[in-house]
């Protein structure tokens, strides 16, 4: 139902199923990648796994067994390595911006010189789900061999390539701000100001919104999704029913 509310504070979430594909450095997982606005957090469900963060700080490896929480902020080059059927509950700050693209996969400079470039590089195109899989699975091997070679320059006490592909994924999004504004604002500002109003209404004795109180259900949605890190299920606000 469209009238359905926000989510605490206008965050988005999803179910993930981390990629259980090899890769060429003898891991499983998905595709290297970060956020340019969004906080994200797993909350490990079941299975084993780490998460694999690249900052300016260093490489990271951080274990990840089921009941653990880690969150990492814009900026964390972060890979998800899936050692027993790891399976996360994923928080994503701002919901709609992902889904607007606040997301660069750390593939080499050559598929970064234009948002052309970068499309065509992660595209899975058409073609049956065995096709999309196997795209899926090729664009993972190119990010991780950019991931390697940032990892590389970081770990070696230098940290320019780094700096440059911060420089070449803030480029890459530039046409798609005005986009995320229009959802920042109709959803995370929005459940932030609406707190604020709620606060105020409080102070003046006005409880008149608690009288609009509602429960809203979105079932269990197919977890199908090929993400960059797995299989996601995303939980979309505009499915929910608030009829329960």
């Amino acid at each position: 139902m469209t009238d359905a509310p926000l989510l605490p504070a206008g965050v988005g979430t999803s179910r993930l199923r981390a990629y259980p594909w090899a890769t060429e450095d003898n891991l499983h997982g998905g595709s290297p990648h970060m956020h340019l606005t969004c906080t994200e957090c797993y909350m490990v469900l079941s299975g084993r796994g780490e998460l694999h963060t690249l900052t300016s700080e260093g490489l990271r490896r951080v274990p990840l067994e089921a009941g653990d929480a880690v969150w990492f902020t814009p900026g964390t080059i972060h890979r998800a390595v899936n050692i027993d059927s790891l399976e996360v509950q994923v928080i994503m700050q701002n919901d709609g911006l992902p889904e607007a693209g606040d997301a660069v996969m750390t593939l080499p400079e050559e598929h970064l010189t234009t948002p052309e470039a970068y499309a065509a590089a992660v595209s899975l195109g058409d073609g049956s789900p065995e096709e999309r899989r196997e795209r899926a699975r090729a664009r993972r091997d190119v990010a991780i061999s950019g991931f390697r070679q940032l990892a590389d320059d970081v770990e070696n006490g230098r940290g320019e390539a780094l700096q440059r592909f911060y420089r070449t994924a803030t480029e890459l999004v530039t046409g798609r701000l005005d986009t995320w504004e229009t959802a920042w604002r109709a959803k995370a500002l929005k459940a932030a100001e609406t707190t604020g109003e709620q606060i105020a209404a409080l102070r003046r004795g006005d409880f008149a919104h608690l009288n609009e109180a509602k429960v809203a259900k979105v079932p269990a949605p197919p977890q199908d999704v090929l993400g960059m890190c797995g299989f996601l299920a995303p939980y979309p606000r505009d499915r929910a029913d608030t009829r329960i």
